[in-house]
């Protein structure tokens, strides 16, 4: 047997798709319905009253048969007021659909007919005459807005003070169109209760099929709202704050293909030599160890309400500005930068736990335009940043050693007086066409009060020099191999080398120990030359970016036997 619910569904969803949702079509279309509704609820009671004057025994015992030509002429001039208001409706289809006035207006001369037509036939004698303005109301606020339908309302009132004035001081007459009460000892005259019958339901009948239809609406739109959050919460629920996913799910727009020109402020994260580390560990152990990392710092950039765009490897590139505006953007990535920086000490606590070495970090900020959105087809796409000031944000980065925030000067300008500024340098990325000042960030005051802890301690002098080759892996000096150095000073992740000639400030170096067995001279360790020492010229502060467990146990033990008589 066929399904006749499927069917007539069927039949009504086409009949919606094809002629689209009346609750959202234009404001012309919808007086147009308007003005239907009032032409069918009107046009069967002026065919009676026609009838009625041509035969004159059908009409009701109650009504004035004077009144009925009176009360043509006066419907007729408001039909023909209606055809107007419909040609100009149909004028205005396409230029301009949504014209208020044209609502609000017809919404009075409504009101204006169907008060005069209540109250020829008594406003308190027919129950119809409350259950019209009702209707009128709620089908206002249904199609248009709620000025409109307390513009009806308004104009039922107003109607109703005048008639009762009027009535109170002997200027108007209670229900001209009657000539003696509906009810006589007990009874309803047949034709009233036919005429009042028929007028009550089709009234009450439309107003169920608007509440009906918008009540299913509301219910549908609710449905895709939860099935819309449940879609977020799968796309998004890893990357964002519960603020951000709250902000997306009252904006779905948000979240349509393309992108927009925004101010952010950009965060670029990565552990520094965690290729060599990761070489040096089993897989599974890699992947234990940074999910323990990224379960900590995640965290941190949900404290902050920062964006989560993408997790490269062992870097987290994050976003502060969008999709949620946030007009303190630069400070809150500072400060989640330090708040990240201070968590690598319960990070490195985990490690040592599970027997898995230390880690550092280094992070970078950028604060510029870029194009952020979602990116990608219909079919797979994801939440993006696009621009230069993405890449600068990676380049500002790669200067910073383990445990350091570098900034740019956008992200300066824009946090204010309140970060810390601990030093500066001028550098000069790759592409960029002028040398590009990056400031080193050491805490924030005001709101977020944080600073960095842990701080590497001042590194000690040696008794005896520890001889070590050294490459240069950037600069002007990159590929010169085995030249010779001296480790002269040593802390637990620094150190102060006397190198053979001079090397350019943040340059990476390659290293390896001498005078030691050939298993520990072949060990390669890393690190970046951040400044130059104030002992001498050819001297620099070198900071370690990647130091085998062997190395760094060697190097340690020199730290804590090795140095000068009063420098522990």
């Amino acid at each position: 047997m066929p399904n006749h619910e499927s069917t007539e569904k069927t039949i009504v969803q086409r009949l919606i798709n094809k002629t689209g949702n009346p609750l959202e079509w234009r404001w012309a279309d919808k007086v147009l319905i308007f003005i239907g509704l009032q032409v069918v609820a009107f046009g069967p009671l002026l065919l009676f009253f026609c009838l009625a004057i041509r035969f004159p025994e059908i009409l009701a015992n109650c009504l004035n048969p004077s009144a009925l030509t009176y009360v043509l002429k006066i419907n007729i001039s408001f039909f023909l007021l209606f055809g107007i208001y419909a040609l100009f409706a149909f004028l205005l289809r396409k230029r301009s659909p949504n014209s208020k006035w044209l609502a609000y207006s017809f919404a009075v001369i409504i009101s204006v007919h169907t008060f005069i037509f209540m109250a020829g036939i008594g406003y308190a004698t027919n129950p119809i005459t409350f259950l019209s303005i009702l209707s009128h109301a709620i089908i206002g606020l249904l199609l248009f807005d709620i000025y409109l339908s307390l513009l009806i309302l308004c104009t039922w009132g107003l109607m109703f003070v005048i008639q009762i004035s009027g009535e109170l001081f002997g200027l108007l007459e209670y229900a001209p169109y009657l000539i003696e009460p509906p009810f006589m000892d007990g009874k309803i005259d047949n034709y009233w209760l036919i005429l009042n019958m028929g007028e009550g339901i089709f009234t009450v009948l439309v107003m169920f099929i608007l509440s009906a239809y918008t009540i299913n609406r509301w219910h549908k739109r609710e449905a895709q709202v939860i099935e819309l959050s449940d879609l977020l919460k799968k796309m998004f629920g890893r990357y964002l704050s519960v603020e951000v996913m709250n902000s997306l799910i009252e904006n779905p727009s948000a979240l349509e293909l393309g992108g927009g020109r925004r101010k952010v402020t950009i965060m670029m994260t990565d552990l520094r030599g965690f290729t060599a580390l990761s070489e040096r560990l089993e897989p599974e152990r890699v992947v234990q160890m940074l999910n323990s990392y990224f379960e900590i710092m995640v965290d941190v950039v949900f404290k902050y309400n920062g964006t989560i765009i993408e997790i490269i490897g062992d870097a987290l590139l994050v976003i502060f500005g969008a999709p949620q505006e946030m007009p303190d953007r630069a400070r809150r990535a500072v400060a989640c930068a330090i708040d990240m920086q201070n968590a690598m000490v319960k990070a490195n606590q985990e490690n040592r736990a599970r027997g898995l070495p230390e880690i550092e970090m280094g992070i970078g900020l950028n604060e510029a335009e870029v194009i952020v959105g979602n990116i990608g087809s219909s079919k797979r796409s994801k939440y993006a940043v696009v621009g230069r000031g993405v890449n600068m944000a990676g380049r500002i980065e790669s200067y910073a050693v383990g445990g350091q925030i570098l900034i740019s000067e956008s992200v300066k300008q824009k946090a204010g007086e309140v970060i810390r500024i601990d030093g500066q340098k001028e550098v000069m990325p790759k592409g960029a066409e002028a040398p590009l000042t990056i400031y080193e960030v050491g805490g924030i005051a005001g709101h977020y009060n944080l600073a960095l802890e842990g701080r590497d301690p001042a590194p000690a002098a040696l008794a005896l020099q520890i001889p070590l080759r050294y490459t240069v892996l950037e600069g002007k000096d990159v590929g010169r191999k085995g030249v010779e150095g001296f480790i002269i000073k040593l802390s637990k992740n620094s150190a102060e080398i006397i190198c053979s000639g001079p090397v350019e400030i943040l340059a990476n170096l390659k290293m390896n120990l001498g005078d030691v067995d050939e298993k520990l001279s072949t060990r390669d360790f890393y690190g970046k030359a951040i400044r130059l020492s104030e002992a001498n010229t050819q001297t620099y502060v070198v900071r370690f970016t990647s130091v085998p467990p062997e190395v760094d146990g060697y190097l340690q033990a020199l730290r804590k036997h090795a140095v000068k008589p009063g420098e522990r």
